[in-house]
C-alpha cells in the first residue's frame, strides 16, 4: 500500500504550538580478509569518517499597507518578474529508507553502531532546471539523506535513469549530481570502495537498491513536475548552528585572508527558489549551508533519560536523518499551509564547506570529570583524545545527541524560512537563459599541473596518523591525537600494522608530506580498490548562478578560496555577478579538502586530505580550466577521463540474511505484548509493544511501519507515520534460535498534537522458515484518549 507521501502530505510544524487546528488525515497509500581486514576494523573503531566523517539576521521585513503589499513592494515583484529569465523547472522526493535494523550505520565508523529501529524516513530531493529553447541543456542536483555521494550510488542511478526509457535520455553522467546531507545515522554497506565497506562487513545490495530506486523516482518525479518557471536567489545567515571544531588549523591561514570574514566558518544560507510562471506559487527550495551532520552520537546505541524514557531497551539504535533533514522536515511541513507554496513542495538543504564545521556549538569539553575544555591544539585530555566531546545545545539532556539534533535543525529552519518570507523584497533573479553542465574523471595519482608559474602534483589516496583520531564530534580510539604528523610518537604498532597493509613508496612519502601515513589506501587494490584515486569533476550553471560538485569535504577556508576562484573565472561567461556555490560531498567520496596551511597542521581536516598539500590547488585548477564547458556558446564537453572502478558485482558481502521469524509460543504475529493506558496528557510518551518480524522482510518503501490513527468524524484515520519525528519504531530480537522478536512504537506526543481518541498501529512482513515466503501482517493496539 502506498503512502500520500508521495505528495509530501504531513504534519504542521512543531512551531504551530497553540494553534487548535484538527490535524490533516494521512493515507499511507571471497568471506576472506583475513588479519589485514580484522586489523583495519580495529582500527576504525571511532575513526569518524565523520564522514568518513536562534539568532538569525535576516532581511527586513515586508510593510503593508491596509494589510496590503506596499506599493515599493509590489514594484519590487513587478521588477523582479520582469527580469528573470524563464527555465524549464521540476522538483521531486522520494523515500530511500534502507534496512534499518541489523547493518551498521554509516559514517562514524563504529562498529558498536548497529540499527534497530526507525525515528524517521530518510529521502532523496531532485531538482531539475532546464533550458527553454534547448531542452536537452538541463541537470538534476540531487540531495540525499545518506553521509555522501557514491560512485556505486551514482551508477545505479544512471542506470536507472537510462532504464525509464528515451523520454529520459537527457539525464547521464554529465549532468546529474548525487551529494549527500552527509548524516552519519543511517544505513550503511551501499559504498563503492574498501575502507567504507569494512565496519558494515561489506557491501548490502539492500540498501543500495533502496538508496537507487528511490534516487531514480525522485528524479522521475522531478521530470514529470516540469513547468515553466523563474529562479532567484537570496542568502542570510544563523548566527549559532555551527562552530569550527579544527579552529587551531583555521588559525593557520594567513591573518590578512582571516581578517576578511567575520567568522571562522560559513554561517551563510544560499537560497535558490523554484517558483512556477503559471501560479507564481513555489515548487520548492534548494539551500546551501555548513554544518556538520554528526548532532547525533556515535554511541547513539543506547536511547535513555530526558523525554526518551527507554532505558529497558538495549541496542535501541534509531535510523535519523540528522540535522539537515530535520530543516528539510520543517521546511516541508510549514509549507502545506503556506500559500506561496505549490503542491509538493520539496526543500532541501545540501551541505557546502562543511568539512571543520560542528553542530556541537557549545566547544569541546573534556568528559573526564575535570569540567575543563579540550586543548586547542590537538583537542586532546590529559594527552589522548578518547575524553574529548563536543557539546550541542541540548548536551544536558543525554539523550545522545536527539534534542540536540532537532535543535540545530530547527535553527537552520527558522533562519530559512525567515528568509523565505521576506525573499522576494531580497532577492536577486537568475538572469540569462542558458543551462549548462560538465563533467569528467580526473586521475590524481601524482597528477601534474599548472599553478602560478609553478608545476605541482597530486598524490595517490593517503590518510594520516590525525585521521584516527577522530575529531570532538566523535574521538578515534586508541593513542591517535589530532596536530601530529610525527610518527615516532604514535604507538610503534600502528606504524607495523600501517607497513603490513601497504607501506608508502618514497615517493608517496615525499608527496604526501608533511603528512605521515597511516593508511596508503590510494595503493591498495587488494581485493579490490580501497579508496578513490579517480575523482569526478563537475560544475553547473544557469545564467549567472554557477554550483561547484565537489567529491570532498571543503574546509571553510578552503571552500572559500575554490569559490572565489571560480567566481572570478566565471566572470568571463556570465552577464552579471556570478553568484557561485559549493555543494558536496557529491558523486563519489574523497574525504576532505583542506588548504596547505591546514595541511600543514594535520588535524584530522588534513589528515583525510586524500591527495597531498596541492589537493585543493588542483580542484581550483580542474575547476578553472573547464570553465570554457559553462559558456553559452559551448559546444562541445570535456573528454571523459578515466573511468574509475566499479565495485559493485565483486565487492565483499559477509552480512547475514533474514533467516525466518517466529512468534513465540501461543502467540501470533501482531499480537500486542504491552497495550498503552487509557488516557494520557500533552508530552506523555505512548508504547504499545506488538509481537513483531524483521523489517528486512520488506523495508515498506514509500509506506509505513508504524501509525498513529485518530477517530475522525466517526472514523479511523492516519495522522502519524514513519516520516513523523516524533513516531519512533524500535525492534528487538527476542530469540535468535526461534526467530522471534518484538516491535515498540512510542509516540512522543507533541504540544500540537489534538485532544481526541487514537490508537497505534504496526505493519509488519514475517518470512516463513521452511518456503522463505513473505507474509504481511497489520495490527492495532487498543483505544486511548490524548487530552
Amino acid at each position: 500500500m502506498h503512502s500520500s507521501r508521495a505528495n509530501y502530505s504531513v504534519l504542521p510544524v512543531e512551531e504551530h504550538e497553540g494553534d487548535n487546528h484538527l490535524e490533516n488525515p494521512v493515507k499511507f497509500p571471497k568471506r576472506a580478509l583475513g588479519l589485514i581486514v580484522l586489523l583495519i576494523t580495529t582500527l576504525s573503531f571511532g575513526l569518524a569518517f565523520l564522514i568518513l566523517g536562534g539568532s538569525v539576521a535576516v532581511s527586513p521585513t515586508i510593510e503593508t499597507e491596509n494589510g496590503q503589499y506596499s506599493n515599493a513592494f509590489r514594484d519590487h515583484l513587478t521588477l523582479t518578474r520582469a527580469q528573470g529569465d524563464e527555465y524549464f523547472l521540476g522538483v521531486g522526493k522520494a523515500d530511500i529508507t534502507g534496512p534499518v535494523v541489523e547493518l551498521n550505520f554509516m559514517g562514524y565508523a563504529n562498529l558498536a553502531q548497529i540499527g534497530t529501529g526507525l525515528r524517521q524516513r530518510i529521502y532523496a530531493r531532485s531538482f531539475i532546471v532546464g533550458n527553454k529553447a534547448k531542452p536537452a541543456d538541463r541537470f538534476v542536483y540531487m540531495v540525499i539523506d545518506t553521509s555522501n555521494g557514491d560512485t556505486a550510488i551514482r551508477n545505479g542511478i544512471i542506470e536507472g535513469i537510462a532504464a525509464l526509457g528515451s523520454a529520459y535520455s537527457m539525464y547521464t553522467t554529465e549532468n546529474i549530481a548525487v551529494t549527500g546531507t552527509h548524516s552519519h545515522a543511517g544505513p550503511g554497506g551501499w559504498l563503492n570502495y574498501l575502507l567504507p565497506q569494512i565496519t558494515s562487513l561489506g557491501f548490502s545490495q539492500q540498501s543500495y537498491q533502496a538508496i537507487v530506486d528511490g534516487s531514480v523516482l525522485s528524479i522521475k518525479r522531478a521530470h514529470d513536475s516540469l513547468t515553466a518557471g523563474h529562479l532567484s536567489f537570496a542568502d542570510t545567515t544563523v548566527a549559532d548552528a555551527n562552530i569550527n571544531r579544527s579552529l587551531w588549523a583555521y588559525l593557520a591561514n594567513p591573518a590578512s585572508e582571516r581578517a576578511r570574514y567575520t567568522d571562522d566558518v560559513d554561517k551563510t544560507i544560499s537560497m535558490l527558489r523554484f517558483q512556477r510562471s503559471d501560479t507564481g506559487k513555489n515548487m520548492g527550495v534548494l539551500a546551501w549551508h555548513s554544518v556538520h551532520g554528526t548532532s547525533l552520537l556515535g554511541n547513539n546505541t543506547h536511547v535513555a533519560g530526558g523525554k526518551y524514557p527507554y532505558s529497558s531497551r538495549n541496542d535501541s539504535a534509531y535510523v535519523f536523518v540528522d540535522n539537515k533533514g530535520v530543516s528539510s522536515y520543517l521546511f516541508e511541513k510549514a509549507m502545506l499551509n503556506d500559500a506561496s507554496a505549490a503542491p509538493g513542495f520539496v526543500a532541501a538543504f545540501s551541505q557546502s564547506s562543511v568539512g571543520d564545521t560542528s553542530p556541537n556549538v557549545l566547544g569541546a569539553w573534556c568528559d573526564d570529570g575535570t569540567g575543563t575544555m579540550c586543548t586547542l591544539e590537538n583537542s586532546t585530555c590529559g594527552g589522548t583524545s578518547q575524553a574529548c566531546h563536543g557539546r550541542g545545545p541540548a548536551f544536558q539532556k543525554v539523550d545522545l545527541g536527539v534534542s540536540s539534533c532537532y535543535e540545530i535543525g530547527k535553527r537552520v529552519y527558522n533562519a530559512a524560512k525567515a528568509l523565505y518570507d521576506s525573499f522576494d523584497l531580497v532577492a536577486t533573479p537568475v538572469q540569462d537563459a542558458s543551462v549548462k553542465a560538465y563533467h569528467t574523471f580526473n586521475n590524481m595519482s601524482f597528477y601534474e599541473f599548472p599553478s602560478n608559474g609553478k608545476t605541482l602534483k597530486t598524490c595517490p589516496a593517503g590518510l594520516g596518523y590525525g585521521f584516527a583520531a577522530g575529531t570532538t564530534d566523535w574521538p578515534g580510539a586508541f593513542d591517535f591525537t589530532q596536530d601530529n604528523n610525527d610518527t615516532n610518537s604514535q604507538n610503534p604498532l600502528w606504524v607495523i600494522v600501517s607497513s603490513v597493509l601497504k607501506a608508502p613508496s618514497p615517493e608517496q612519502k615525499s608527496c604526501q608530506s608533511p603528512k605521515p601515513v597511516l593508511l596508503d589506501v590510494g595503493e591498495l587494490n587488494t581485493p579490490y580498490a580501497w579508496s578513490p584515486n579517480i575523482i569526478d569533476v563537475q560544475s553547473f550553471r544557469v545564467g549567472q548562478f554557477v554550483i561547484i560538485v565537489s567529491p570532498s569535504e571543503a574546509t571553510t577556508m578552503a571552500g572559500r578560496r575554490w569559490k572565489d576562484a571560480v567566481a572570478a573565472a566565471a566572470k568571463s561567461i556570465t552577464t552579471t555577478t556570478p553568484k557561485v556555490v559549493l555543494g558536496g560531498p557529491a558523486n563519489t567520496y574523497a574525504h576532505y579538502v583542506s588548504t596547505p596551511e591546514e595541511y600543514g597542521i594535520q588535524r584530522y581536516e588534513g589528515a583525510s586530505t586524500l591527495y597531498g598539500q596541492n589537493e585543493l590547488a588542483a580542484y581550483i585548477y580542474l575547476s578553472e580550466s573547464n570553465m570554457k564547458y559553462l559558456a553559452s556558446d559551448a559546444a562541445t564537453k570535456p573528454p571523459a577521463g578515466p573511468t574509475p572502478p566499479d565495485n559493485r558485482k565483486n565487492s565483499l558481502n559477509l552480512m547475514t540474511g533474514v533467516v525466518y521469524d517466529n512468534p513465540p509460543l501461543f502467540k501470533k504475529f501482531g499480537d500486542v505484548i504491552t497495550e498503552p493506558t487509557t488516557s494520557y496528557a500533552h508530552g506523555a510518551v505512548i508504547n504499545a509493544t506488538f509481537v513483531g518480524a524483521n523489517p528486512r522482510n520488506n523495508l515498506r518503501l514509500e509506506g509505513t511501519f508504524t501509525a498513529v490513527e485518530m477517530v475522525v468524524n466517526g472514523k479511523w484515520a492516519p495522522v502519524r507515520d514513519d516520516g513523523d519525528w516524533f513516531l519512533v519504531y524500535t525492534w528487538e530480537r527476542k530469540d535468535g534460535l526461534l526467530g522471534s522478536s518484538h516491535v515498540i512504537v512510542s509516540w512522543e506526543t507533541e504540544s500540537y498534537a489534538v485532544p481526541g481518541t487514537y490508537r497505534i498501529r504496526y505493519n509488519g512482513d514475517s518470512k516463513t522458515p521452511v518456503t522463505g515466503t513473505i507474509v504481511p501482517f497489520s495490527a492495532v493496539s487498543r483505544n486511548f484518549t490524548l487530552s
